[in-house]
């Protein structure tokens, strides 16, 4: 039985559809996707705001409540949680250069409307947890904004949300780059330094994916390390990345297998889970993926990472102390390619 409990997303099943191409798969409805998720073990869905509630801009605050009810019941027909909610600020055209960062004072106001309504839903949902992906927070042309100001506007925005709703936590899920040209706040370092800028750091901390930190140029694991040593590692989206080019979301451990060892490795060592935190899977399927197999990157995934959890589980801590007194990094690391390997 797996340590940990897996999270999924709705959009981590998807059609096809990218930057260069039209569909290639059929669309599943929601309960169809969350009967299948916990078919296959999932404990958890996260959510973005309008995975809940769809049509959230032509609605009023009790309407969005009473969808996002219909939402909860669905999930406790089968027995699922709800992780998180995240307002999705980047697919609407008022947040093109940005959310809490825009130049406009409109659209800032309308990403905040956008964030209390997201604290709503995850109030229904059953969670306390908001995640922020700052996708288009930062500058899109280098002059056309300060980076002092926007990151003081990110603050402000952290401490509204914080007071408007005095028990919900603030996952800040960084990222250096896509969609946005330069983030503001592109690393879980940066996620640090803005939490203790907020009115209370206590309930503002880091989201971490793999496929970001490759993206900066990082380790997973290291940056996972850096915010379990700060205890502000509050979730983590598992996937894998080949280079550093757009976010991928690639089945995880199939691109760098070791890297995903070790990314299983801090985290058990560390009682990742323990105060109820999830392992979310946040991988999309192959273009080339047909209908039947549309779920196949997520099992993959999930079998992957338990696989992983026993590798873990069968390491040999004695024999690695031996190593690092003798400074035998040679003979460590033919230890892990051997464990990984099966040899």
């Amino acid at each position: 039985m797996s340590g940990f409990k897996y999270s999924v997303g709705p959009w981590n099943v998807h059609n096809g559809a990218d930057s260069y191409g039209p569909a290639t798969r059929e669309e599943i409805d929601f309960e169809t996707k969350v009967k299948t998720f916990a078919e296959m073990g999932f404990s958890a869905i996260q959510f973005h705001d309008d995975d809940a509630v769809p049509n959230i801009n032509d609605l009023n605050e009790e309407e969005i409540k009473g969808e996002a009810r219909k939402v909860k019941a669905v999930l406790d027909k089968y027995g699922l949680k709800a992780e998180f909610v995240a307002p999705r600020l980047w697919m609407d055209p008022r947040t093109a250069e940005g959310g809490y960062m825009s130049t406009s004072a409109k659209d800032r106001e309308y990403a905040l409307w956008r964030s209390y309504r997201s604290i709503d839903i995850a109030r229904e949902l059953g969670t306390d947890k908001i995640v922020l992906w700052l996708a288009r927070e930062g500058t899109l042309c280098a002059e056309s904004k300060s980076p002092v100001w926007a990151t003081k506007k990110l603050v402000e925005a952290l401490d509204l949300m914080l007071a408007y709703d005095g028990g919900i936590k603030i996952l800040i899920e960084p990222k250096p780059n896509e969609p946005i040209d330069r983030s503001v706040c592109g690393t879980i370092g940066h996620v640090m330094g803005v939490s203790a800028a907020t009115a209370d750091p206590s309930r503002v901390g880091g989201l971490l994916e793999s496929a970001h930190a490759i993206l900066a140029g990082l380790d997973p694991s290291h940056e996972i390390g850096f915010a379990l040593a700060m205890g502000k590692l509050w979730g983590v989206h598992l996937n894998d990345q080949n280079g550093m080019k757009f976010d991928q979301d690639k089945t995880f451990g199939v691109e760098n297998l070791r890297q995903a060892f070790n990314q299983v490795k801090v985290l058990m060592e560390n009682n990742y889970g323990s105060n109820g935190e999830y392992v979310g899977l946040d991988v999309k399927a192959m273009r080339t993926t047909t209908d039947r197999d549309s779920y196949k990157h997520l099992a993959n995934s999930l079998k992957i990472a338990r696989m992983l959890e026993k590798k873990v589980e069968k390491f040999d801590y004695a024999f690695q102390r031996r190593c690092v007194e003798t400074r035998d990094f040679e003979a460590l690391e033919m230890y892990v390619m051997e464990l990984l390997m099966g040899a």
